[in-house]
């Protein structure tokens, strides 16, 4: 691995917890990390309970797009986190592969929203220790 970790964060719509998790690795992670993230199936916008449950730890991803996974993207990546896509994400040996098993924040209030939002933040955290970049 190079001095910079590429990270992909992947979910269904790249809509919510996808975007979270990339929130948190670029502000965690700084200029040590490559942050990447993208969809299955992208949505039209970012869920706002998403954007506002983020605002609240002052993070903004308001200006991010649901973007299509991109192949290019998992070839580039040193890790690859999934969360809720199945098969849907190419494989290719010698990446680190995780799926993590996290509740879809959609149609979800803030409320619901925020155990969600701490329990993506303490998986990037370790996830950002175990690849050598400390937050």
């Amino acid at each position: 691995m190079s001095d910079t970790a590429t990270i992909l964060f992947v979910c269904v719509h790249n809509a919510g917890r996808s975007q979270m998790a990339a929130g948190y690795a670029r502000v965690l992670g700084g200029d040590r990390v490559r942050v990447l993230s993208g969809g299955s199936a992208p949505g039209d916008a970012l869920n706002p309970m998403a954007v506002a449950a983020m605002a609240e730890e002052g993070i903004d991803i308001s200006a991010e797009v649901p973007q299509l996974l991109l192949t290019d993207d998992v070839r580039a990546s040193d890790a690859v986190i999934t969360m809720g896509c199945g098969d849907a994400c190419p494989i290719f040996p010698g990446k680190r592969y995780e799926d993590w098993d996290l509740t879809d924040p959609a149609g979800k209030g803030l409320d619901e929203v925020r155990p969600i939002r701490d329990d993506i933040k303490a998986r990037v955290t370790t996830l950002l220790r175990e690849l050598g970049v400390e937050a």
